[in-house]
C-alpha cells in the first residue's frame, strides 16, 4: 500500500490520513491510538513520504468527513453494507460469545471510507485488491447522492497494482496485523529474522522439484524485495529440486533486511524528531481542511442544509 501512494506523489497532488478513526471499530485502548498514529506517520515519512508534494494527517483532524459521512448514510442502503466482503469476514471470524464486538462503526464503517474519499474530490484512489469493493461502493454511494441532489461529488476509480495486489503473511493469509502474520519493516532484527524463518512451507525434502514454486510464500516475498533476477533465479532453483525452504528463507531475510536499511535509518532520525513530525500532519491536515469545507458546503447545499 505504502509503495504505490508514495510514487503518486510523483504525479500529482495526493492526500493520505492515518485512519484513526476507523481504528476505533476495533481498538478501544485510547493510548495506543495515540502510539499508532505516531508509529504510522514515522513509517511513511521513514519510507519516502515527501510532505512538500502531498497533504498527510490524521483523519480525525478532519471534522468535516465525519459530517459527510452522516450525509452519506442517508443514501446508502442497508443491504449494500451487508454485502461488504470485509463485514462478512469480520463477523465470521468472531466466536458466538464475541458478537457484541460487531459494533455499528465496524458495519457502517465503508460510508465513512466513501467520505474520506469523496470529501476531496479525489478521482483516483490506490488501493489493495482486497479493497475494490470499498471503491465499488464510495461510486455506489456518491451516483446515488448525484441523482437525489445533483451532480455533487467526483465518482473515484480504483488504482490496483496487479503485480502486488496482495502481500502474502507468513502464514499464506493476507498479511495484515490482525491476522498476526505481519514481518514488519522497522522491527527488531533478530524477531524478523525468526518470523521469516518461521514462515509456513509443506514438507517436501530439498531434493524434491517444486513445480509450484511461483507460488512458494517465500518466493512470492522475495520478488517484492530483491532484483527481479535473483527472484527468478530463486524460483528456478526452488522447481528444479535442490534448494532446502531454510537456505530460500535466509536468503530473504538478508533481502527483506537490506531492502528497508534506508528506510530505517530515516525513521530513526525523526524519532528524535517529534516536533517535525506533528507539525507535518497539523499543516497537512489545514490544507486538506481548506478542500474539505468546500466540498462538504457542496454536499450540504445539495442537500438543502444551507
Amino acid at each position: 500500500m505504502m509503495k504505490p501512494a508514495i510514487e503518486l506523489q510523483q504525479q500529482g497532488e495526493a492526500l493520505y490520513f492515518i485512519a484513526d478513526l476507523h481504528s476505533m471499530t476495533s481498538l478501544f485502548d485510547a493510548e495506543q491510538r495515540r502510539r499508532n498514529s505516531l508509529d504510522v506517520a514515522l513509517d511513511f515519512l521513514a519510507c519516502g513520504l515527501d510532505p512538500s508534494r502531498t497533504l498527510f494527517f490524521k483523519q480525525s483532524d478532519i471534522p468535516e468527513v465525519t459530517e459527510l459521512t452522516w450525509l452519506l448514510s442517508t443514501v446508502t442502503p442497508m443491504g449494500l453494507l451487508e454485502r461488504c466482503h470485509s463485514y462478512k469476514d469480520k463477523k465470521a471470524k468472531l466466536a458466538q460469545d464475541d458478537l457484541e464486538k460487531v459494533n455499528h462503526g465496524l458495519f457502517a464503517y465503508p460510508v465513512l471510507m466513501a467520505a474520506d474519499i469523496l470529501i476531496y474530490d479525489s478521482n483516483v484512489v490506490p488501493v489493495g485488491r482486497d479493497q475494490k469493493q470499498h471503491v465499488e461502493v464510495t461510486r455506489d454511494i456518491a451516483i446515488k447522492f448525484n441523482n437525489i441532489y445533483g451532480e455533487t461529488f467526483v465518482i473515484p476509480e480504483p488504482l490496483i497494482r496487479e503485480e502486488v495486489a496482495v502481500v502474502p503473511g507468513t502464514d499464506g493469509q493476507k498479511m495484515s496485523k490482525s491476522y498476526g502474520n505481519t514481518i514488519e519493516i522497522f522491527g527488531d532484527e533478530k524477531v524478523l529474522r525468526k518470523k521469516v524463518m518461521s514462515i509456513v512451507m509443506d514438507s517436501r525434502s530439498p531434493a524434491e522439484p517444486k513445480p509450484d514454486a511461483d507460488r512458494n510464500l517465500a518466493i512470492q516475498i522475495l520478488r517484492l524485495v530483491a532484483p527481479p533476477e535473483v527472484a527468478r533465479d530463486y524460483e528456478d532453483r526452488l522447481r528444479a529440486g535442490g534448494l532446502g525452504y531454510g537456505d530460500l528463507k535466509k536468503t530473504l531475510f538478508e533481502y527483506y533486511w537490506a531492502y528497508f536499511s534506508e528506510a530505517r535509518r530515516r525513521r530513526e532520525e525523526l524519532s528524535r524528531n517529534l516536533d517535525y513530525v506533528r507539525q507535518v500532519l497539523r499543516d497537512s491536515a489545514t490544507k486538506a481542511r481548506a478542500i474539505a469545507s468546500v466540498v462538504l458546503q457542496r454536499a450540504r447545499r445539495a442537500a438543502g442544509l444551507d
